[in-house]
């Protein structure tokens, strides 16, 4: 038996990994080494063109790095009870073993060994194989890597069907590249890596003012420590009722995540505010060692309140009042971004603009950023960036 037809069978023979055998790329792949030895040069030829066609699709040229990539992101039966912390079978381990083999040997195959005959064809790159030994690697860094979705992807959103959807564009943010609030960003990076650590970690409230950097910041926190392990899943306030299964699902998930609820505040009668409540307490079904609730609010009592809220005729009205008002409390952290004083401001503007090789004098900037921020009414690290981006565009002209 030749190579490929021996490569073709042990393709059909994987289990363990079976769901890579739909991926359409290795499908065509499939396709071509099937065609028996009696089949036309035609027929080779086009099943041949139509497995590059579907590699270069993909916007990959290299089969190495293809292969190495979808193996890595497989959601397999191994890798799932290794990230809940079982100990596979020596079984499943025997076959797993084998499967790597299988793909490393698909991932060196070069387009002179599929069709060496003519050198007319589309052709692809390819390299040393390895798959075995890194995925091993990884999956004894389980932790760390994480495997599926969550292998890809750092960042993602729940979508409107409720499923936890990766955001394909996240935000790059650093934090080297937020200014000043170098105590609260400390704050947020210390929580997160005692969640990383295992250790307990306390759910976190972000309020101040509007463009203080409250998102940015979790956002940085997020790129800093995405190598060891932690991801981050934005929910809007209306999904607040899902949190609970979302809870069940992440359980199970070898990697630490941050629930994000950006902007948050209730009215008094919103059915999320008892949602939430019950979450930040600790009911039993949202328990879960590996998961943080951080949120952002404008407002440091995150239910909103009226006057006339004050004047009820409520027998037990203070009860009343607290309940409103306590479920800020019910955060281990507070931590508060207050609006930037004028020298705090004016340094944001100074360190961004020597990020940007902006090389106006310094009286000039000042006085050009001052006269932005008025026209805005605020000061803040948004309105220094807004400034700094209208310079860059050329939409800020008026600095004599």
């Amino acid at each position: 038996m030749n190579k490929l037809k021996e490569l073709s069978l042990r393709l059909h023979a994987v289990s363990v990994m079976r769901d890579l055998l739909e991926d359409k790329v290795i499908k065509a792949l499939m396709n071509f080494l099937d065609l028996a030895d009696e089949a036309s040069e035609a027929d080779r030829v086009d099943a041949y063109t139509l497995f590059v066609s579907e590699l270069y699709k993909t916007g990959a040229e290299d089969l190495s790095c293809y292969v190495k990539k979808i193996v890595f992101e497989s959601e397999n039966v191994y890798v799932k009870l290794k990230g809940k912390g079982e100990v596979p079978s020596a079984v499943l381990l025997k076959s797993l073993e084998n499967e790597l083999k299988t793909f490393d040997e698909v991932a060196t195959l070069s387009a002179e060994e599929l069709l060496s005959e003519f050198n007319f064809l589309p052709g692809y790159y390819t390299g040393k194989g390895n798959i075995s030994k890194e995925y091993i690697k990884r999956l004894d860094n389980i932790s760390k890597y994480g495997y599926g979705i969550y292998a890809k992807y750092r960042m993602f959103y729940i979508g409107e069907d409720g499923q936890i959807t990766p955001v394909q564009n996240p935000d790059e943010t650093k934090l080297s590249d937020l200014i000043d609030y170098k105590r609260e960003q400390n704050v947020i990076m210390d929580n997160t890596k005692a969640l990383l650590a295992g250790k307990p970690a306390a759910n976190i409230l972000l309020t101040g003012d509007a463009g203080t950097g409250k998102s940015s910041t979790v956002k940085a926190v997020v790129n800093e420590l995405y190598d060891n392990g932690l991801r981050i899943i934005e929910v809007r306030k209306e999904q607040l009722h899902g949190i609970p299964k979302i809870l069940d699902e992440l359980t199970k998930n070898p990697l630490k995540f941050i629930l994000f609820i950006d902007d948050l505040s209730f009215t008094k009668d919103d059915d999320n505010f008892s949602g939430l409540k019950a979450i930040l307490e600790g009911s039993v079904s949202a328990k879960s060692s590996n998961v943080v609730i951080y949120a952002t609010s404008n407002r440091r009592h995150l239910v909103k309140e009226n006057f006339s809220d004050r004047e009820g005729d409520d027998v037990h009205f203070n009860d009343t009042m607290q309940e409103l008002l306590s479920l800020s409390e019910r955060f281990g952290i507070q931590i508060t971004f207050s609006r930037p004083d004028k020298a705090t401001y004016l340094d944001i503007v100074h360190n961004l603009a020597d990020k940007q090789g902006i090389t106006y004098g310094t009286e000039k900037l000042d006085t050009a950023a001052e006269k932005f921020a008025l026209k805005r009414g605020t000061r803040s690290a948004r309105a220094a960036k807004q400034f700094i981006d209208g310079i860059i565009a050329g939409s800020i002209t008026d600095i004599k």
